[in-house]
């Protein structure tokens, strides 16, 4: 039997100096990052969004990111850390979030303290619950979870620092809170780059909870190449940080990419197509056959659906063995 996925993740937290991942938005970027050699995958609540054309401002419902947590589940062997917003309302909604990711196969989600609907937590404006809502929401998430699948991890986000009358002593009041509830790991998002409050939360939750994983949103927003002196996995992992995440990563490279292609087709028009052919000659993702994996799914054909073997022979269309 394959490995439980969230127990699978927990393994990883013990045995890794520090698990880090970037994030995804659908089944296609998972299957990518297993084959380069990434250990776990983090599906971006943001990225989803934006792939959607809408702002991550609370516009998806739970079914929707669910369906897409199911796919990308579907998609990799790898355990899959799903952005849950903030369970999509109060405590009794949470109930039905957690029931409805445990379905999706994903080896946990992250809930936040946010008041619904939610924002990302690099757009102005966002508000959290009181401390008591909150703690009702986590521990409704805990309960279910037990009943359901005592492996699935449940990762408290706080928003206390950058919500509006919010603070650092009020994260980490926060971030001890839900460690005491019995999260299996927390994470404070940040608002900048600045080394201090990373630093000062870390410490704070060492010294009352010195065997708690935490998570570590490793923003695109910090703008990390324009800081002298940026922090390093390594040394996050060293401050107790051991779940670390670029939100965006998969989605900057796709907009990029797509942004440029897409330029260069306005400009240069069937040339443009023949440049991207002749840069992608002997790259991995050279032929979107392979990527899509047809041939497996040929084999799975002549495997269970009778006279494949001349369909395939007979006809015009790509097999690997025309190929080569």
């Amino acid at each position: 039997m394959p490995e439980n996925k969230g127990r699978q993740f927990r393994r990883l937290l013990k045995e890794e100096p520090y698990l880090f991942t970037g994030g995804i938005y659908q089944p296609l970027d998972a299957q990518i990052a297993e084959r380069v050699g990434m250990k776990s995958i983090y599906l971006s609540g943001y990225s989803m969004a934006l792939h959607n054309a809408w702002p991550d401002m609370g516009f998806l419902t739970q079914t929707e990111v669910a369906r897409i947590a199911s796919m990308v589940a579907s998609a990799t062997s790898l355990p899959v850390i799903a952005d849950a917003d903030d369970g999509y309302g109060n405590a009794l909604s949470t109930i039905r979030t957690v029931q409805e990711f445990i379905k999706t196969g994903v080896a946990g989600i992250h809930l936040e303290d946010q008041r619904f609907p939610k924002r990302c937590g690099h757009i102005a404006g966002k508000t959290i619950v009181s401390l008591e809502e909150a703690l009702g929401k986590y521990r409704a998430a805990l309960d279910t979870r037990d009943r359901l699948d005592p492996d699935f991890v449940i990762i408290a986000r706080t928003d206390a620092y950058g919500a509006v009358g919010g603070s650092l002593e009020e994260a980490i009041r926060r971030g001890r809170a839900y460690a005491d509830a019995g999260v299996d790991s927390v994470w404070c998002e940040l608002s900048n780059a600045s080394r201090e409050p990373a630093v000062a939360f870390a410490k704070a939750m060492r010294e009352t909870h010195p065997d708690l994983p935490l998570s570590f949103n490793y923003s695109s927003s910090f703008r990390w190449h324009q800081d002298p002196n940026p922090f390093t996995f390594k040394e996050l992992g060293e401050l107790g940080y051991k779940f670390i995440f670029i939100t965006l990563f998969a989605s900057h490279a796709a907009t990029y990419a797509t942004w440029n292609a897409m330029e260069e087709l306005v400009r240069d028009q069937e040339q443009a197509q023949w440049m991207l052919e002749k840069a992608k000659v002997g790259h991995p993702t050279e032929s979107h056959h392979v990527m899509a994996r047809v041939s497996y799914f040929q084999e799975l054909e002549k495997k269970y659906i009778p006279g494949t073997e001349e369909r395939i022979k007979s006809s015009a269309g790509f097999d690997d063995h025309r190929m080569h």
